[in-house]
Formats: C-alpha cells, sequence, structure tokens
C-alpha cells in the first residue's frame, strides 16, 4: 500500500515532458516482452503486451493539442504506428521484424523530446495542491 502511494505521487509530480517520456519508455518496454512473447509462442502474454502498447498510443493521441502544429504530425505518426501494430498483432510471428522498427521510432520521439526540454532547460518544481473556491 505504502508502495502504491509513492508511485502515484511520483507519477502526480511529474512534469509533462517527463510523463510523456515514462510513457514511451513503457510503450518499448512493453513492445520488447512482446517480441520475447511471439519468440517462444506466448499468444496471449503477445497479446497484452501488444494491447498495452496500442493502449498507451491512443492515450498519447487523446493528449495531442490540435491547435500546435506539430500535434498534427505527431498524430499521423501514432496513426502509423497503431497501423503497424495491429498488422503485427493479426500476422504474428510473420511479422516479429516489424518490431524492433516500432521500437526505434518510438525512441527517436523519446529521445527527441527529451533532449528538446533539455534545451529549453525543463525545470519543475512541486507545488502544493490547494483547493481554491
Amino acid at each position: 500500500m505504502i508502495y502504491e502511494k509513492y508511485k502515484e505521487d511520483t507519477v502526480f509530480s511529474m512534469s509533462p515532458v517527463e510523463l510523456l517520456i515514462l510513457l514511451y519508455d513503457e510503450c518499448m518496454k512493453d513492445l520488447r516482452k512482446a517480441q520475447i512473447a511471439l519468440e517462444d509462442g506466448d499468444m496471449t502474454m503477445f497479446e497484452e503486451f501488444i494491447g498495452k502498447s496500442l493502449k498507451i498510443i491512443r492515450y498519447l493521441i487523446q493528449t495531442l493539442d490540435m491547435s500546435i502544429p506539430v500535434s498534427k504530425d505527431l498524430r499521423r505518426l501514432y496513426d502509423y504506428i497503431i497501423y503497424d501494430l495491429s498488422k503485427v498483432r493479426a500476422a504474428g510471428q510473420r511479422m516479429l521484424d516489424e518490431i524492433p522498427k516500432l521500437i526505434e521510432i518510438i525512441q527517436n520521439l523519446r529521445d527527441g523530446f527529451d533532449g528538446a526540454s533539455q534545451q529549453v532547460q525543463d525545470t519543475h518544481e512541486v507545488h502544493e495542491a490547494s483547493v481554491v473556491g
């Protein structure tokens, strides 16, 4: 119980960039697990981890601010990832080589956002939350 509270507090105190990077990391981790499961012939675990990856990418799409020009490009890239993951899910072993390519795309996105946040010196301070009203 204490660990869950700590984990929750940690996530809530992250900056938007830190959360984005965490989501990319989780997606890549799930894709690696899906690849291992597929190599081992464990289709149940493969489905589970592909499903988790799809859920993360869909969440990232929902959080896009489409008034920002780069969001349209990200949306197209996320749509491609979903399309390709769906093909991998349907084809299974025949598309095993596609998973590392998707991991590379997500890694590049992660590194890009991480680098950009470093350049603008993303300083994040945790402020005490309060109810105003």
